[in-house]
């Protein structure tokens, strides 16, 4: 099959990982597979499906080559697509990556986007069911994966430090990142700090954000924290596998990569609900999950430093659990999926979603 998918920014960040995956994956199976960029986007990853960067700074439908399926998927890219589709240049298929109405700027827009069409792809049980009660489409799921990447490298004894509280934390300057509870995080983390003053607190940043944000730079500065800037995969693979305990205060999230990459390196992890971490999270099971306004973050945290045999459970636990959480997987389905549409038995509208089924 020919794809196109319009993507605005690869830059580092759970969204912009999955597409890279999904597209680099579908150029193994032997797609053809087509990235459109406007002018000024950012590629930290390495792409190898065909990138094409336009010479304009917004998309235009005359950009799109033809091909069988276009993939869209921040609510600006739809449009576009859809006028794209429209005049022949292949079957628009929406990638919801996340639900934007929820937690961006300008719902007035994104919200009625997704009206345009009903070929839908979502992550999560939980975004299913959330765009189906707000729009009456039924998404088709595609899960997230974990890269080969990451692994438990067992070097936790090794590295002979203090018990390693890691959490990772975003620039918050010019950003979207209110959903990620990044205050309350730090709050929860010096409450441990305080009553644990032995262990280490660490955040984990990428280095383009985390140099360029006055905020993150004073923290940096405070002495307070560790501060790892990992460039590539395998130096975030080394700082997930230096935590004893990975940190998690985002309350609104489709997938929540970070928290099932750090399981599959071992870490126990300890997170907010965040709605579409559910799918591989599960309380007291493999993990510590505590909804927001219980404000139970630090105190879930030391009761793991406290019990080591909790922890070690978990930690184990959720490293097995991790290992169906695979980006093959990811891409098959997301092929099928695709092959499902374009013979017209994907998934979409549903009387079964409808708030006003007819009652006779």
């Amino acid at each position: 099959m020919r794809f196109t998918f319009p993507i605005l920014t690869l830059c580092h960040g759970g969204a912009q990982r999955m597409l890279v995956e999904l597209t680099n994956g579908l150029t193994a199976r032997g797609h053809q597979v087509v990235i459109v960029m406007p002018l000024g986007g950012d590629v930290s990853y390495d792409v190898h499906s065909t990138l094409l960067i336009t010479d304009y700074t917004l998309l235009r439908e005359s950009d799109f080559p033809v091909s069988d399926i276009i993939v869209s998927n921040f609510y600006t890219t739809v449009p576009v697509s859809q006028a794209a589709s429209l005049n022949g240049k292949g079957m628009h298929i929406r990638l919801s990556l996340c639900y934007e109405p929820l937690f961006l700027p300008q719902n007035e827009v994104s919200f009625p986007s997704y009206h345009i069409t009903d070929k839908l792809i979502v992550l999560s049980k939980w975004q299913q069911e959330l765009i189906k009660l707000g729009h009456g489409i039924s998404g088709s799921i595609v899960p997230v994966g974990i890269s080969a990447s990451f692994r438990n490298m067992n070097i936790r004894k090794e590295l002979q430090e203090p018990l390693n509280i890691t959490a990772i934390l975003r620039k918050v300057e010019h950003g979207f990142s209110w959903h990620r509870e990044q205050d309350y995080l730090v709050n929860q983390l010096d409450i441990v700090k305080q009553n644990f003053p032995w262990i280490n607190i660490n955040f984990i940043s990428p280095p383009d954000e985390c140099f360029t944000s006055d905020s993150l730079r004073r923290m940096m500065n405070s002495g307070k924290y560790r501060f790892f800037t990992p460039l590539n995969d395998e130096e975030l693979c080394y700082h997930y596998n230096g935590a004893d305990i990975f940190v998690s205060s985002s309350i609104f999230d489709t997938g929540s990569l970070p928290g099932l990459e750090a399981m599959r390196c071992g870490a126990a992890l300890v997170s907010v609900y965040a709605g579409g971490n559910l799918e591989y999270a599960r309380h007291e099971e493999n993990s510590l999950l505590s909804y927001r306004y219980e404000n139970r973050l630090a105190a879930d945290v030391m009761r793991l430093i406290q019990d080591p045999v909790l922890r070690n459970r978990i930690a184990a636990h959720g490293e097995t659990d991790s290992r169906s959480w695979t980006w093959e997987n990811s891409v098959k389905i997301l092929e099928q999926t695709a092959t499902a549409f374009l013979k017209g038995n994907g998934a979409g509208k549903s009387r079964s979603s409808r708030p006003f089924a007819e009652n006779g």
